[in-house]
């Protein structure tokens, strides 16, 4: 296992992998065109850095930059319209192409909730949080992208997608998809979750009883899963009961990433590296309504 991450450290990157990066953004415009035609889902495509809210100008660029902002409908009373700020830069070492979400609440759906509620507020307030969020990942990533171009030895590539995953009575997700290259190869998602009756973010304890432990039931029904899909294929593999006792996974936190699936299920999510070697990538697991059900509220 410390071959894996050996590797993933390395500073260079090969012919191959600078292949992969290539065919990794072709993919990702492809998948984005195919799927902006859907109502109802939308997957923003990209690729690295474009400032939030302006128009940039990297420098040396070898073409035009493209930027484009368009509005696509939602289902639900959440959002009416996601933005798109689209920016792309390919060079023999240096690739980009963002597109910045941004959640948008319609004026019709708020008329609808009572006049003495608040759940108006806390949704114009968990919006506006989401997308500073969102416009400060990727300023960073910018930034860090802009730093980099100077570098005439190494190679970069940052590719973020962002995909809703429910729009439900009850419940809203945004998953933010983000992969940074630059010698070696790193993936992390961040999902952003409201509950539309309340107008707050959900955080995974607001699930459950209030004192109930769901921390253990999930995380061993995780470990089961883990065991069970190492079983099935020889070339999966989690950090279950490696050797460095250190890596080996024993729970979630109240911090740890989750959705819910259309079937309201909860589905826990870790980035590369946290349960398993880089190769296996982002993982996820479903928790089977059985496992909490005794404790869902």
């Amino acid at each position: 296992m410390r071959s894996y991450r050996d590797e993933y450290q390395r500073p260079q990157m090969s012919e191959h992998q600078v292949a992969q990066l290539r065919r990794t953004i072709r993919e990702a415009k492809n998948m984005d065109r195919k799927n902006s035609r859907h109502t109802g889902i939308i997957r923003f495509t990209v690729a690295a850095a474009a400032s939030v809210g302006i128009f940039v100008t990297l420098p040396n660029l070898s073409y035009p930059i493209a930027h484009a902002m368009e509005q696509i409908p939602l289902i639900g009373p959440l959002a009416s319209a996601v933005t798109f700020r689209d920016y792309e830069y390919e060079s023999d070492r240096h690739m980009a192409d963002i597109s910045v979400p941004e959640l948008h609440l319609p004026d019709i759906q708020l008329e609808q909730l009572p006049q003495d509620s608040d759940v108006q507020e806390k949704l114009e307030r968990s919006t506006e949080e989401i997308n500073a969020e969102i416009q400060k990942i990727t300023d960073d990533l910018i930034a860090e992208f802009e730093s980099h171009m100077q570098d005439q030895e190494g190679y970069q590539n940052v590719v973020v997608k962002s995909e809703v995953l429910a729009t439900q009575q009850d419940y809203f997700t945004l998953k933010l998809i983000c992969y940074q290259g630059a010698g070696s190869g790193y993936q992390w998602n961040y999902y952003y979750t409201i509950d539309l009756n309340t107008g707050e973010r959900l955080q995974l304890k607001d699930l459950f009883q209030d004192g109930a432990d769901y921390i253990t039931p999930i995380s061993e029904n995780i470990k089961e899963q883990m065991q069970a899909r190492m079983d099935a294929d020889e070339s999966v593999y989690y950090w279950l009961n490696d050797d460095i006792e250190e890596w080996n996974f024993k729970a979630i936190t109240d911090e740890t990433s989750f959705y819910l699936n259309e079937k309201d299920n909860v589905v826990i999510g870790f980035n590369e590296g946290d349960v398993a070697p880089m190769y296996m990538g982002t993982v996820e697991f479903e928790i089977p309504a059985e496992v909490v059900a005794h404790i869902r509220r």
